[in-house]
């Protein structure tokens, strides 16, 4: 008989809730606030850039005026895609969901790049600056060729949110566009140590490069209880079509046992401060697009759900509304999460190469010991 296994006294946490694995300076949640950097969401939301936030989750300090500028520079005239790159899109099957063709394009940018298998700093920040270029770039480029179109190219003496609308649309964005949609970049650019960012450095400790760690956070992020839960908020509210159907809908959702998305958060627990400045974006949007049904059908769900079930409404409860007012196909929303998000992606692979030991964490065994091999004709 083989000898016991030994057993687990330690902590179990399904979900790791609580569990600090890592020390940290990018972001932090305290109550219902986000840091970044130890700036409020808030106040970066209002005053700030996405270029100047890149910087910040990057460097650690909020640029100086020819920081900024150098910087900028650098990051729009990386948005253009290696031009290999343009077979992929009319080679790769794009009926597919948008999240695996980033993916897949993601790696095929492995293949080009020089950097590609080096994990010094200097290398990881050129990669960080591609990546964090390009992400938009690949997305909006994916839309215009399954719509029949070529992709444009990016304008380096634009901002990434001016380049993602143009190249998205085929038409210069007006300036309040281009604002708000900057605004919600912000907004998703990082958040602590979330499921894509643990992914992110789970595998960069093995030192297996920048790409492919976010090409795992890009996986995590796909799932709809990550990032695609934007997708399903605004297909959930198409399919309530209005106000008046909103309570009758609710209650038939709730009795069958239905997840209501864009609702509860594993940390806050006071309220989502994202939620509230896209819910603020949401109620102008939908009411200038002609559509204010889209914001009464979220405030009044809002309101519902925290009388009925206790619950909150987070990050992606809003953004679902304020994205398909802005014209962006429905799901491309989670690639847009990720054209914000691979800013805070990168900048948790940089700070795990300073002080990384690859994660190895343990897992309770429960099941069989002292099973013996039996001959197959035997069994």
């Amino acid at each position: 008989m083989s000898e016991p296994v030994q057993e687990y006294t330690g902590a179990i946490d399904r979900g790791l809730e609580g569990v600090v694995t890592c020390t940290t300076s990018i972001s932090t949640i305290e109550g219902s606030t986000l840091l970044y950097r130890g700036y409020t969401i808030e106040d970066l939301a209002a005053h700030a850039s996405f270029e100047e936030v890149v910087y910040l989750l990057w460097y650690g300090w909020l640029p100086t005026r020819r920081e900024l500028e150098e910087f900028s520079t650098d990051l729009h005239h990386s948005m253009a895609l290696p031009p290999e790159s343009f077979g992929w899109f009319h080679g790769l099957p794009t009926r597919v969901h948008p999240m695996d063709f980033l993916h897949a394009v993601i790696a095929g940018m492995t293949l080009h790049d020089p950097d590609a298998n080096l994990v010094n700093a200097a290398a990881t920040l050129r990669k960080s600056t591609r990546l964090a270029a390009r992400v938009g770039t690949i997305v909006t480029a994916y839309q215009r060729v399954r719509s029949g179109q070529w992709p444009l190219q990016p304008l380096p003496d634009k901002s990434i949110a001016w380049n993602f609308l143009y190249m998205l649309k085929g038409a210069e964005p007006d300036e309040q566009e281009v604002r708000r949609f900057d605004t919600c970049l912000i907004l998703h650019a990082d958040h602590e140590l979330n499921a894509s960012a643990f992914s992110a450095r789970v595998t960069s400790s093995t030192l297996s490069g920048i790409y492919s760690s976010v090409m795992a956070a890009i996986g995590t992020l796909k799932g709809p209880l990550h990032g695609g839960a934007n997708e399903q908020v605004a297909r959930m509210l198409l399919e309530i079509k209005s106000p008046d159907r909103l309570e009758a809908w609710l209650e038939a959702a709730l009795a069958s046992g239905e997840k209501i998305m864009g609702f509860g958060h594993r940390v806050y627990k006071e309220g989502d401060p994202r939620a509230k400045i896209l819910k603020a974006m949401s109620r102008e949007i939908t009411r200038e697009v002609g559509h204010p049904e889209m914001y009464e059908m979220s405030a009044r769900l809002e309101e519902l759900m925290g009388q009925r079930k206790g619950l909150i409404c987070n990050v992606d409860f809003y953004s679902a509304s304020v994205y398909h007012s802005m014209g962006i196909p429905i799901d491309l929303f989670t690639p847009v999460f990720a054209t914000s998000r691979v800013a805070g992606w990168c900048a948790h692979v940089l700070e795990q190469y300073q002080n990384n030991r690859i994660y190895r964490p343990r897992g309770k065994y429960v099941g069989p010991t002292g099973e013996v091999y039996t001959p197959i004709d035997e069994r």
